[in-house]
């Protein structure tokens, strides 16, 4: 047995740092968090105050029908379209006969194509409704010099051919040629007609559909405000109103909430150095605004992911996000302030930009130096979801009200507010000496017009 104060046989000659630790005051850090991210998207909107609880955008009326996109059922190999879905054809707009849409549906064949092979060809009869189920194509037009130059591109949930429903369908203008290989459902014209005569809800609606005057509208489907320009003399003067949406969208606050609870001998008794409630507010709080970050991305009501228009979605050229995706995503829109992406999104970009020989911006940004392209800023936000395959979205932004922008919504002024917009309430203490406080945050946020709002699809960020 070892004598007290002998170590390896031989006497100790002074205090051991084990013992003297005892009697020593450590130096601590404040608790950490792994979860804390640089949340760039709540720095980059503009925040609205809110009263009421809601906020509603006015626009002009739009009478823009039917162009969003359709879903399927995956049976084995074997595709089938959603049947309500078919409801976003322009002449099927607002019919909700689920027996009739069902026997649509089953009518529909489902064709596989290669990458290259043509599925439509310009000046080929309209005699075919396209669903595009799986895969990529590209929409060619004839170029001023005579090559055929890509107009569009299409992806899961698109559809063309519409026309082919109407009374005398002009030849298809485009030719549409798969990128990759394709599942793509076709509904024959002959097929539609068949069921017509079974159908006579169908019929009706149809008819009424066929016969509704097309109103004028400019460019983006707005009503047409009536104005002479380039005249002389005293001719009649048209007359004109703006007409304005009867149902605008009006965007409820949501609320991201918890009941953090300490016990009173923890804030009793240990409370030095640091203030042990002042900690687990600031950490609960900090994940309070990370989950308010994550709702606004990905939140099916009024996140970013779900409220971009589907015009303003473009799927990638080749998979990895190139400069020519970029410059296609910021054109769609004037004045674009940001892009939000992914962390292994803006390394897919970078690598690209690399294999291309080209540098992207080092643009400064509230003290830090961020990556930028054509001078916007490149954000990262790890709250954009990256699917299993390695397949994400890229988002591009105009922000402000002055600019009919992005905006985040907010109400500033709560009751025992801890931080703008934030509030901690205390609940009481429970007969086991548990104190309650209650972490409250409203938010939402707000796409004023449609083309302040932008995706890149489809972004592989695995190559």
């Amino acid at each position: 047995m070892t004598e007290p104060g002998v170590e390896n046989g031989e006497r100790q000659l002074s205090l051991g740092t084990a013992a003297a630790r005892n009697l020593a005051s450590t130096t601590k850090t404040r608790p950490q968090m792994q979860g804390i991210t640089t949340r760039w998207l709540l720095r980059a909107l503009p925040w609205v105050q809110v009263e009421g609880g809601v906020y509603r955008v006015n626009r002009r009326l739009t009478y823009t029908l039917g162009d969003g996109r359709v879903s399927f059922i995956t049976t084995g190999s074997t595709v089938q379209v959603v049947p309500p879905e078919l409801a976003e054809l322009p002449l099927l707009r607002g019919f909700d006969d689920e027996e009739a849409l069902q026997a649509l549906a089953d009518r529909f064949e489902q064709r596989a194509y290669s990458a290259g092979d043509t599925i439509v060809a310009a000046g080929d009869p309209a005699d075919h409704v396209y669903l595009m189920a799986h895969g990529k194509a590209n929409v060619y037009r004839p170029g001023p010099y005579g090559d055929d130059a890509v107009v569009d591109r299409l992806v899961d949930g698109d559809h063309f051919g519409d026309s082919a429903l109407d009374d005398d369908p002009p030849p298809a203008d485009s030719t549409v040629r798969a990128a990759t290989d394709c599942t793509v459902l076709a509904l024959p014209r002959e097929r539609f007609a068949e069921l017509l005569d079974r159908a006579p809800a169908l019929r009706a609606h149809v008819e009424d559909a066929r016969a509704r005057p097309q109103r004028p509208s400019n460019k983006y489907g707005e009503a047409d405000i009536a104005v002479a320009a380039g005249h002389s003399g005293e001719p009649d003067l048209p007359g004109t109103f703006v007409d304005y949406e009867a149902r605008p969208r009006e965007y409820e606050l949501s609320v991201a909430q918890t009941v953090l609870r300490v016990h009173t001998r923890v804030t009793d008794l240990y409370n030095h150095p640091m203030n042990q409630l002042e900690e687990q507010i600031r950490l609960t709080v900090e994940a309070l605004r990370e989950r308010q970050e994550h709702e606004l991305v990905n939140n099916p009501d009024f996140g970013l992911l779900h409220n971009a228009d589907l015009k303003q979605r473009i799927p990638t050229r080749t998979g990895p996000p190139t400069p020519d995706d970029l410059d296609e995503l910021i054109s769609r829109r004037r004045k674009t302030r940001v892009i939000l992406a992914h962390p292994r999104a803006i390394a897919a970009f970078g690598r690209e930009c690399s294999r291309r020989g080209v540098y992207p911006d080092a643009l400064p940004m509230e003290g830090h130096t961020v990556t930028g392209w054509r001078g916007v800023p490149i954000l990262p936000c790890d709250k954009l979801p990256v699917s299993p395959a390695g397949s994400t979205a890229m988002l591009a932004m105009r922000t402000g009200q002055e600019d009919q922008g992005v905006v985040g919504l907010h109400h500033v002024g709560l009751p025992d507010e801890y931080e703008p917009g934030l509030s901690v309430r205390f609940m009481g203490i429970s007969e086991k000496a548990v104190t309650s406080y209650l972490v409250t945050t409203y938010y939402s946020a707000a796409v004023l017009v449609p083309d302040a709002l932008g995706v890149l699809e489809n972004v592989e960020v695995g190559r």
